[in-house]
């Protein structure tokens, strides 16, 4: 049965009523020095208070009202006052995280409407790839948010299946991430496990990787670091193994429900998370973003593709539209050239 999916308020996607009412037609070549590009965050980038900087904007008070009617729960109390542990886990904080990005964008629009008229292209990283593409035309933000929420709800069920997770690494240049991935299942299956799951999961930056997989498999690469190559190793607060295997019981939901929304090819550039290259259709959407869930998020691939430019050319402006600067320290160790020209838009009520 097909479910009811609130669409009222307004809540076709933000760009379509803040540009491009007119027909289609072959735009001239723009300076790219003019030009903008917008970077959606992810989870993990979530902290109470966000938001609270946002509401005096257009849209916003509305769009956390849609919200609550989709969730089932007030999102902007749990956004403004927690409690942290709430919006911590994963069914809570990738709705939040998507509703702010795009609140966020109101405040861009608000402030700098160029900075949206002029956008050529986005990318969103994990969920945020839902808010890329609302933003982009290609969904509208009450259906995104319906399947942002069931995608929440199934990674979740699917993490509380096994004792799993994600470590980050910073390794030395001769690190051989896949080759320690390897190791760490050999491990495990000594141990007794059967198809013990270790993989790259995140593509951060040059030698800046996220593994997961099985908790015994990260245990391993953690006791031997030293041996590995890794200079640094961070487990994430995070449920489970999400961009591996160990989500395959979330795909199903997830394709499901991408069937009943509405999806439209994107009216800019959005780049998918799988292999950095842009969506070219609706088909295409829809297959990459289930895709997603159990392929790693190859940001440090899509960011060379976004920023890729001839000796010379100007580089857009960016800005990283939702909680946290984790997009922008990414870029600045991937581009730096590209990174004099980014900008965070601010979620709370304190100015930069």
């Amino acid at each position: 049965q097909k479910t009811q999916i609130v669409t009222s308020v307004k809540s076709r996607s933000r760009i379509c009523y803040h540009r491009r009412s007119a027909a289609p037609q072959r735009r001239p070549k723009k300076d790219p020095s003019g030009c903008s590009v917008l970077l959606f965050p992810g989870q993990g980038s979530q902290f109470v208070g966000m938001g609270r900087g946002l509401l005096k904007y257009p849209n916003v008070k509305e769009m956390f009202t849609v919200a609550q009617k989709i969730l089932g729960y007030d999102l902007l109390s749990l956004c403004l006052e927690g409690p942290e542990d709430e919006l911590q886990k994963t069914v809570h904080c990738q709705p939040a995280v998507f509703v702010t990005s795009l609140a966020a964008v109101e405040r861009l629009n608000q402030e700098n409407p160029k900075a949206i008229e002029m956008c050529v292209a986005a990318a969103g990283f994990s969920v945020g790839e839902f808010a890329a593409l609302v933003f982009s035309g290609a969904m509208n933000f009450a259906e995104a948010l319906y399947a942002v929420k069931v995608r929440a709800e199934t990674m979740q069920k699917a993490s509380e299946l096994v004792p799993s997770g994600m470590l980050s690494v910073i390794g030395r240049p001769q690190a051989q991430y896949n080759y320690a991935c390897l190791q760490a299942k050999e491990h495990c299956k000594s141990l007794g496990m059967e198809n013990p799951v270790c993989s790259v999961a995140n593509y951060l930056f040059p030698d800046g990787r996220v593994i997961a997989g099985h908790q015994q498999a990260l245990d391993f690469l953690q006791e031997n670091s030293r041996r590995l190559k890794f200079m640094r190793t961070k487990t994430l607060p995070v449920s489970g193994a999400f961009h591996t295997e160990l989500m395959a019981s979330a795909t199903e939901p997830l394709r499901e429900v991408l069937r009943q929304v509405e999806v439209r090819r994107p009216e800019i550039s959005v780049y998918s998370n799988v292999d950095g290259k842009r969506y070219m259709n609706e088909s295409h959407v829809r297959r990459q973003l289930v895709k997603q869930l159990v392929s790693p998020v190859k940001w440090e691939q899509t960011l060379h593709e976004i920023y890729e430019r001839t000796q010379g050319q100007h580089f857009p402006h960016t800005y990283e539209v939702g909680p946290g600067r984790q997009l922008g320290a990414t870029l600045q160790k991937c581009n730096r050239k590209a990174y004099q020209t980014y900008a965070h838009v601010e979620v709370t009520a304190y100015e930069d």
